[in-house]
Formats: structure tokens, C-alpha cells, sequence
């Protein structure tokens, strides 16, 4: 059988009816004509037009975000998600789902309330009055589960019978209002339209501790916050992008009217009252009156002097029944009202939750994301919302909730008209509303008001949502959830990235502000782990770096998986591929190529490799040439890991390797300690070479590190050198422990050191005493990285030579105990072939058992000790 459809529901019914139960809740039945007492209806209409302006330019907002693609289910917090990014959606998801939560206690409370009233009038209370609302409010709440637990249609049928009984009530009440008042009415307060009434009530008059504009406007919020219960079951509509906008505002227009007429009718009710009929007046009375009774024929002065009124605007909430034309009527409306609401809150903070659990961007939660049934109906979270919601009803005090509730739903669409602007003035293509009624600037200013009117209205719930936010805010930026929504926060990053790369492009380099911006040959990144580690050591947070890639065998790698590993690595660094015959090719287009105005590559970074005779000396003298610093890193043991993971069996896919790759620690990821990083500053390079121990250092892992610097001197002068290099270092402000002078350079090395060195070079030799002349033509044509007799006896390598070998020995003696070397790199002449090049290389940092790091800069100064 084919599944049953799942129901779905019209901009009428699904959005307009649903918004206008929402807001007509219990504020209007039980609290606008006491709000009208206090503040007067000039200032109550000012409350409801300040209120209506938040959640007028709020939805404005969400029929922008509703009508740009398709609204799934969840609400205010699926928009705000989807536009602003998981980092802010995540903790208004958290927040928006607790104020629904919160708002189906308030109305539930009022509910509770008008029944124990009922119950007080007839000599019925269960307890007393503060327990009968919380048993009551228990009772009810559970019934309004049960409903919800039926299913959208059963739930959606309920709020139509709520709204009817509501439209009865209200011409039930403005039919009262043009009754004539008798006698019993009178006592109570209840006068008609009189313009004496009416001018008295326009203005304030302030009462008890609650007396004051801003405690009525939090008091009041609350009605108006139903604005997004027709967005909060989007998932349940035919085509939101059409029913949220239309079915909104129309709901907004509808009940701002009839907040503004039932303020303005309640006005025929005098503010105090005492409902005794023997308060009634005689034609000829003589016995002392003040008021606007007196005029009326009534004398209140006593319980006003005493304070005793039970009656009137100002001290009974029960103003809209006595006025209307047949009580029972009113409290079907409040019911309705009440009952409507709490319903449509229990539905839409489960709604809402469940979208937030199913993104799985907080721990713990996923367990409530389940749907059942053809609409997916969230049963735990229903239950959780119920477990809520009775947590609060328990208060059973309708003025301490909603000041709570206010600043929550406050929060929410403070973030939703951010979410508004923010995607507007980020100038994305992606950002095309159908909805055009709307500007980003008042969806700024809905955000600015919203906050304000926050701090205003309760500034210590206020700092409660805010630090909750916060908090909630930095787990997801700290756990970086892995998901992409195209938010209008990437394109604001890209904006601001474009715009900073312009504006850079356009200023001159300056010393102080030297970085270096390496480009580091890493192949696929996943298989040189420790030389990906150690250039991210000093470039993080500092510089740019560029894993670059030359595809010679393969024809594209995924640089997902590549980027996806190094972001796992904690490693800041691009990652680009070129694909190119041979790696000097690549590796040229790489250096012209990468990066972007200033964020270019200004060092070549690349691994010792061991075949290092076919190809290494054309690339580092490529980078010399292009004017690039070059650092070559090796390790005892290689950098390229593959052979250890063909041998644990881990080299079978990308998704292997990289889960192969996260238990590969490197020495770079360990603490170095009181270990020395020793520098062999042989000749100078602009400073590159000191600069990059300088950089190591303020990382935490090498913090404790002492930085030695080594230079060549003579046994006369050693003194003299090592001060005078001890301040230059300190005019550079480097924090150098020592400075060793090196006196013996000049010995000749060992001599089986020096046989090790001519055995390595020995491959390489055009040993031309043995070949016949053509032979001799033919390999000086095929093999150009041979060493011919006449090179060596032109570029007198034995001397030169004899030096690489003996700094070898002098680096494996001073440095047995470092965590890293540093020696400067030797550059080739034109002429050197490339062979005898790289065995002084390979020499100079044979057989050390740290790292060790041949650089040299471009003989471009890095530092200065000068302010300009």
C-alpha cells in the first residue's frame, strides 16, 4: 500500500488562524484593561504600537527569509540557521524551543487562573487559590499533550473551534459595550460610553510596584508574540514561501485592531469601584464626594481613600466579563484564547526542537529528533516540552513568566531581523526574496530595538538569555560542526576577504611587516604529516601557508578530503594541486601562480628527499631565482609515510588514510621541553634564519626551548665576536640564550667522514680517463648533473667539500640534544653541477638525529630594530 500523505495546510488555517490564536492570549481577556488602568490609553496604545512596530518589522523579516528557496520544518530557527550559519542558529534553536515552552506555561496559567476565579465566585476552591491554578494548569496541560500527541489534523480542527468561540466572544463583548449599564453594573464600575470616563482614562495613573511604563510593556509583549507560530510548522505547509508572509501580516493587522478597539472600548469602566449597591447616590444627598462617580450618582470615596475597591479597571481583572452581554460568553473567549495559544506553543517547540536535534549540532540531543506517523510528529520532544512547560505552571504567578518569555522571544527576533540585514548587505547572488517589502535597514533596526527593549524591560533575564547564547554560541565555534548551508556569514567572509586582499594589493611591503608565506611541497599532505606539522608550527595565526601538490601520475586528487584533513590536524594552511610531467615544472608554475596580491608565496618549503640527484638542485634554483627563500627539512627517518602504511595494511582509500593518518603523531605535536633549537648562522640571509626560531618559540610546544645560535669566528676574537653578535641579536629583540663562536671550522675532517662524502658522489662522476671521447659527448648530453674532471678542478670542490663535512661534524657534536637545527643553506653557482650540489647537502646534514632545517632567505631583510 502507498503511504498515507501527510496533511497540509493553507495560508488561512495553517498560518493566519494559528498566528491570530497565538496573540490573542491571555494578556488580552485578563490583563489589557488593567495595562489600560495604569498606563491610560494614550500610553496602552504606545505599548501596543511599540510592540506591533518589533513583530510588524520582524515579519517582514521572515517573509524575506521564508521566501528565499524552500522553508523546511523548524521555524525561526531553520531560518536563522540557514541564513546566519549554525553558530548563531544552534543557540537561538536552544532558546526559541525554551520560550515556546515557557509561552504554553503562560497561557496554561491563565487558563488555570479564570477557572479558580470561577471557582472563587461559586464557593468551590479546591485548596487555595495558588494551588487550585497549579493543579488546574497540571490537569489542563496534560489534556493539551494528549491532543497534540493525536496529530496536526486533530490539533488543527481544535484551534478552528477555538477560533469561532472566539469570534462570538468578541461581538458578545462589543455588544455589552453599547448596552445601557444597571444598576449592578454601575456598582461595579461599568458605566457605557460617557466622555468624562473616557477623557479620565486617557492618561496614566500608576499603582503599587508594578506602576511603571516599562513593567506594562513586558507585561503586555507577550500577546504579541504569536507572530511565528504559522512559521514554526513550515514543514506542515503547502507552500510556505506564499502562507508565511500572507497569513503573518495579515494576522498581525486583524489583532492589532482589536487590541487598539478593546483598550479604547474598556475606557467606559471607571478605575475603582466598590460593587456595593448601597454606594449608589440620592437625588438631594449631602455626605461628602470626590470623584468621577459622584457625577455618575455613585460615592466610591471611601474604598478609594481606604484602598479597599474590589472593582473597577485598576483592581479587578475580570473587566471584559463584566462588561460584555453575557459573562459565560467572555469566558468561553478566554478560554479559547488561552487554550488556542498554549496548544499552538506545545506544538511548535517540539516542531522546532526536532529540527534542531535532526542538524546534530549539539551532543545528547539526537534522541529526541525522531518523527512518527505521516507528518514525523516529534513525540519525545512533545514530552519534553510537556516536562517543561509543567516545571513553570508549578510557579503559578502569570506576571513572573512573562517577563522570562518576553526577553527570550525578544533574543529570537532581534536574531531573525540580523539574519534579514545581514543577508542583504552581504550583496550575495544567493539572496534573491520574492518578498520584496522589506529593507535591510529596518530589519537592523528591529534588531537594535529588540535588544534595547530587553535590558529595558528585565535586564537580569536579559543577561540570563544572553549569557546562555554565549555560552551555546562558543560550543559551536569551538566544535565546528560539519555542516554547510551557504549562511550569509561565509558570505560576509568572503566579502571581507576580497576586500582586504584589494586593499593590500595597493600597499608597499615594509620590513615590519614581514611574514613567511610558504609554499611547502607536500604532496598529498596525508603522507608528509611531520613536514605539514612543523611549517604550521610558525605559520598559524601568523602566515600563509600552501600545501602544494604536483600531480604527475595521477590526474586529480579530491581536495576536500585534503583540506578536510589538515583542518582536522588544526592545521591553517590552502591546499592546491598542479598537475605537470615532472616536479620542476610543477613546482615552477607554483611559485608564479599561488596565492593572490600580497598572500603570495615568498619561501619554497620542501623535504629531503632521497632521490634527491634527479631533480632537487632545479627546483631550489628556480625558487633563488624568483626570489624565494628556500628551507629544506629532514628527519632521520624520512617525511613520506607510505611505506608504514602499506605495511599496517592502511593505504586502501582516502577515507583509510586519512582515519590512518589521525593516529600518526609527529615530533612537531609533542612539547620539545628545555631542548635547544640550534642555529648555525653560517653566512647572513636578510635574517629569515633567525626569525623562524624567534616564530617556533611563542608556540606553546616550544615555548620553554632555548634558541642557540652558533657562529664561525677565530680563537683570537672569539670573545669579541660573540658580543658583538649578542647585540645585534638583542637590538633585534630576539630572545637568544647563547651565542657560541665555532673556532675550529678550519680542521680537516675525519677521514672516514670524508670517504662517505666521496662514495656518495662517486655515482655522479663523468670519469672521462675511462671513456672514449664519444662516449664521454654522449653522457655530458644525457647526463648534465654529472661531475665532470674539469669541474672539479674548476670549482675546487675538495676544499669546499671539506668544509660541508667538517660543519656536519660540528653540528652532530654541539647538537645531540636538540629538538631542532638550523643551518644555512649553501647556494649553487650557475655553473655547479647538480649532483655535487646536493651531496654537500645530504653531507651537511647526514647522520643528526633531530630535525634538521637548511634555510636561507632572499637576502631580503625580515627584521629590523628601527621604529620606521
Amino acid at each position: 500500500e502507498e503511504p498515507e500523505a501527510p496533511v497540509r495546510f493553507g495560508w488561512i488555517t495553517g498560518v493566519m488562524i494559528r498566528c491570530m490564536l497565538n496573540i490573542w492570549g491571555v494578556i488580552l481577556f485578563l490583563r489589557l484593561s488593567w495595562i489600560t488602568s495604569q498606563a491610560g490609553i494614550l500610553l496602552t496604545w504606545l505599548i501596543i504600537l511599540m510592540s506591533v512596530l518589533v513583530t510588524s518589522i520582524t515579519a517582514l523579516s521572515v517573509s524575506a527569509i521564508s521566501t528565499n528557496g524552500r522553508v523546511s520544518s523548524g521555524g525561526a530557527y531553520f531560518m536563522i540557521s540557514r541564513t546566519l550559519g549554525p553558530e548563531l542558529g544552534g543557540p537561538i534553536g536552544v532558546v526559541f524551543s525554551f520560550a515556546n515552552a515557557l509561552a504554553c506555561a503562560l497561557n496554561t496559567v491563565g487558563f488555570a487562573e479564570t477557572v479558580r476565579d470561577l471557582l472563587i465566585e461559586y464557593d468551590s476552591q479546591i485548596v487555595d487559590s495558588i494551588n487550585d491554578v497549579r493543579i488546574i494548569g497540571s490537569i489542563t496541560v496534560t489534556v493539551l499533550l494528549l491532543i497534540s500527541l493525536a496529530g496536526m489534523e486533530w490539533e488543527s480542527k481544535t484551534q478552528i473551534l477555538f477560533f469561532l468561540v472566539l469570534m462570538v466572544s468578541f461581538v458578545n463583548y462589543f455588544v455589552g459595550t453599547l448596552i445601557p449599564a444597571t444598576p449592578q453594573k454601575q456598582s461595579i464600575g461599568v458605566f457605557g460610553y460617557h466622555s468624562e470616563i473616557f477623557l479620565e482614562n486617557l492618561f496614566p495613573d500608576w499603582r503599587g510596584a508594578d506602576g511603571d511604563f516599562f513593567r506594562m510593556f513586558a507585561i503586555f509583549f507577550p500577546s504579541a508574540i504569536g507572530i511565528l507560530a504559522g512559521a514554526n510548522i513550515s514543514g506542515d505547509l503547502k507552500e510556505p514561501e506564499i502562507a508565511i508572509p500572507r497569513g503573518t501580516l495579515m494576522a498581525i493587522f486583524w489583532t492589532t485592531v482589536s487590541y487598539l478597539a478593546i483598550s479604547s472600548t474598556v475606557a467606559c469602566v471607571l478605575r475603582d469601584a466598590s460593587g456595593s449597591m448601597n454606594d449608589s447616590l440620592p437625588l438631594n444627598f449631602s455626605e461628602p464626594c470626590e470623584g468621577l462617580s459622584c457625577g455618575l450618582g455613585w460615592n466610591f470615596t471611601e474604598c478609594q481613600q481606604s484602598g479597599t475597591c474590589a472593582f473597577g479597571l485598576s483592581n479587578n481583572f475580570q473587566v471584559l466579563i463584566q462588561v460584555s452581554g453575557f459573562g459565560p460568553l467572555i469566558y468561553a473567549g478566554i478560554f479559547a484564547a488561552t487554550l488556542s495559544s498554549a496548544l499552538a506553543f506545545l506544538v511548535s517547540a517540539p516542531k522546532v526542537f526536532q529540527c534542531l536535534c535532526k542538524d546534530n549540532i549539539y551532543p545528547f540531543i539526537g534522541f529526541f529528533a525522531k518523527g512518527y506517523g505521516k507528518n514525523n510528529e516529534p513525540l519525545r520532544a512533545y514530552l519534553l516540552c510537556y516536562i517543561i512547560a509543567m516545571c513553570f505552571i508549578l510557579i503559578a504567578e502569570l506576571n513572573v513568566i512573562a517577563p522570562l518569555i518576553s526577553n527570550f522571544f525578544l533574543c529570537s527576533y532581534a536574531l531573525i531581523n540580523f539574519s534579514c540585514f545581514h543577508a542583504s548587505i552581504t550583496n550575495s547572488p544567493g539572496w534573491r526574496p520574492s518578498f520584496r517589502y522589506f529593507s535591510p535597514w529596518t530589519g537592523l533596526f528591529g534588531a537594535v530595538i529588540s535588544v534595547v527593549l530587553m535590558f529595558l524591560l528585565t535586564w537580569w533575564a536579559a543577561l540570563i538569555a544572553f549569557g546562555l547564547i554565549i555560552f551555546l554560541f562558543g560550543y559551536v565555534v569551538y566544535k565546528k560542526p560539519e555542516v554547510n548551508w551557504g549562511s550569509s556569514v561565509q558570505a560576509s567572509t568572503y566579502n571581507m576577504a576580497l576586500s582586504y586582499s584589494v586593499s593590500l594589493a595597493g600597499v608597499e611591503d615594509h620590513v615590519k611587516n614581514y611574514r613567511p608565506q610558504c609554499l611547502v611541497l607536500t604532496g598529498p599532505p596525508t603522507l608528509r604529516p611531520a613536514l605539514v606539522d612543523f611549517v604550521g608550527s610558525f605559520t598559524k595565526n601568523v602566515s600563509l601557508m600552501i600545501c602544494g601538490d604536483i600531480l604527475m601520475s595521477v590526474s586529480q586528487r579530491n581536495s576536500n578530503d585534503m583540506i578536510k584533513w589538515l583542518n582536522q590536524r588544526k592545521v591553517r594552511s590552502f591546499y592546491t594541486s598542479f598537475k605537470a610531467s615532472d616536479l620542476r615544472e610543477g613546482a615552477r608554475h607554483l611559485l608564479q601562480a599561488s596565492g593572490l596580491g600580497k598572500l603570495k608565496p615568498n619561501i619554497l618549503v620542501m623535504g629531503f628527499k632521497l632521490n634527491w640527484h634527479e631533480i632537487y638542485l632545479f627546483g631550489l634554483s628556480d625558487a633563488f631565482d624568483s626570489n624565494h627563500g628556500v628551507c629544506v627539512l629532514r628527519m632521520m627517518d624520512g617525511l613520506d609515510i607510505r611505506d608504514e602504511l602499506e605495511t599496517e595494511g592502511m593505504l586502501c582509500s582516502s577515507v583509510c588514510l586519512n582515519k590512518a593518518n589521525d593516529q600518526i603523531k609527529t615530533v612537531f605535536q609533542s612539547k620539545q621541553g628545555k631542548k635547544t633549537i640550534d642555529v648555525y648562522w653560517i653566512s647572513d640571509d636578510g635574517g629569515l634564519t633567525l626569525l623562524v626560531p624567534y616564530l617556533l618559540t611563542r608556540r606553546k610546544r616550544w615555548r620553554r626551548s632555548k634558541v642557540r645560535v652558533f657562529i664561525i669566528g677565530e680563537q683570537q676574537t672569539m670573545e669579541n665576536d660573540r658580543k658583538e653578535m649578542m647585540t645585534l641579536l638583542q637590538r633585534f629583540r630576539l630572545d637568544v640564550h647563547d651565542v657560541i663562536v665555532v673556532t675550529d671550522s678550519e680542521r680537516p675532517p675525519l677521514a672516514k667522514n670524508m670517504r662517505r662524502f666521496e662514495e656518495t658522489l662517486a655515482p655522479f662522476r663523468l670519469n672521462e680517463g675511462q671513456l672514449d671521447e664519444r662516449t664521454v659527448q654522449q653522457q655530458r648530453t644525457e647526463f648534465t648533473w654529472k661531475v665532470t674532471d674539469k669541474e672539479m678542478d674548476a670549482l675546487r670542490p675538495k676544499v669546499c667539500s671539506e668544509k660541508k663535512v667538517r660543519l656536519n661534524e660540528i653540528i652532530r657534536r654541539n647538537s645531540k640534544y636538540a629538538a631542532l637545527v638550523l643551518v644555512s643553506l649553501p647556494v649553487a653557482q650557475a655553473d655547479c653541477p647538480s649532483s655535487l650540489y646536493m651531496s654537500w647537502l645530504d653531507t651537511l646534514s647526514y647522520g643528526i638525529h633531530c630535525p634538521v632545517l637548511l634555510i636561507r632567505g632572499n637576502q631580503q631583510n625580515v627584521m629590523t630594530f628601527y621604529c620606521q
